[in-house]
């Protein structure tokens, strides 16, 4: 695993600006508008693929399923 997260723009969104997935940590990373960077673990490849699933509104699911996880700020 690389030490560098791989970041993916998202488009379309106002909550968060880019997402991640580090599959060996089960962690979604987001970035928010304001450059502050969040991450959610316990999060297996199948909560990152319904994050990521085409029309889902990525606001609405870490209000409802992310935010139950553990979370707290990312550092790198």
């Amino acid at each position: 695993m690389s030490d560098i997260p791989e970041w993916t723009p998202v488009v379309g969104s106002s909550r968060i600006v880019a997402e991640c997935y580090l599959s060996d940590a089960e962690t979604i990373l987001v970035r928010f508008p304001d450059g502050i960077e969040w991450q959610y673990r316990a999060c297996p490849l199948a909560t990152w693929l319904a994050f990521t699933a085409p029309g889902q509104s990525r606001g609405a699911f870490i209000r409802e399923e992310l935010d139950h996880k553990p979370n707290c700020r990312w550092t790198g």
